[in-house]
């Protein structure tokens, strides 16, 4: 069941399930319970809060993300979301895979495949995520490696990052104040997972400021050119690296 709802664009296979549960599905007018139900898609009429659930063709687009917009499908504050990026003609409910935070930019994948999204978002599922990060000051190597061996985040222990220093950039006026006075620096972050705030929380913890956060990559979907507040719809190869060529 859980593989039905997600593959009608409705949610995840993981969040399907808390709806399963509620008994707001049903399989030929039988509310079901049981995780386990299974039903057959082709012959069976299944139902979520009495509406039937058809099949979405699977799509798949890449965004580039503007500061100051929601990483999410709507918001009750009114502000921007991500699929507003979306062309007009994209009548299917797509998601974005993962978050990205008001305040950064960058890559984000929007789909209805609750499978990929489920892949995507796992931690350690290796789709790793990769971001340019430029904070104030210049962490030393020692700050460096403790992140790197993994942070401690709520009373748990972070995966394990990869961090490489791109550029130190000098203070603009070295008599002037704050983290201008300090400069900045600029790094390369690869992560296998994405808590909220991760990256900003990783580098505060070692006393810098993250000032800028752009997601570079996504496993091996690549910002590269595409303008800010661009879309683009994912090509088959791209598709094929994602390992969903099939379910096309």
């Amino acid at each position: 069941m859980q593989k039905i709802i997600a593959a009608a664009g409705v949610t995840s296979r993981r969040k399907a399930e808390a709806l399963i549960v509620a008994g707001r599905v049903a399989v030929n007018g039988e509310v079901v319970l049981e995780l386990g139900t299974t039903a057959d898609p082709e012959g069976d009429l299944v139902t979520l809060d009495g509406q039937p659930l058809w099949r979405e063709p699977l799509r798949y687009f890449v965004a580039h993300k503007p500061s100051g917009v929601l990483c999410a499908v709507r918001d009750d504050r009114g502000r921007p979301v991500v699929v507003d990026l979306l062309p007009d003609d994209v009548d299917e409910r797509l998601y974005p895979a993962g978050r990205l935070d008001l305040d950064s930019e960058g890559l984000v994948l929007l789909t209805n495949d609750g499978d990929l999204m489920q892949r995507a978002t796992r931690p350690g599922g290796g789709v790793a995520k990769v971001y340019e990060v430029v904070v104030g000051g210049s962490p030393s190597e020692r700050a460096l490696d403790a992140l790197r061996a993994g942070a401690e985040l709520d009373g748990r222990r972070l995966m394990r990052s990869e961090i490489e220093i791109l550029e130190r950039i000098e203070p603009v006026d070295p008599a002037g104040p704050g983290a201008a006075q300090r400069g900045f620096t600029r790094l390369r972050v690869t992560l296998q997972q994405g808590k909220k705030n991760q990256i900003r929380r990783m580098f505060q913890g070692v006393g810098h400021r993250v000032e800028r956060l752009i997601r570079r990559s996504i496993g091996p979907l690549l910002l590269d050119d595409l303008p800010v507040g661009g879309v683009r719809e994912l090509g088959r190869e791209e598709l094929r690296q994602l390992d969903v060529e099939g379910e096309r």
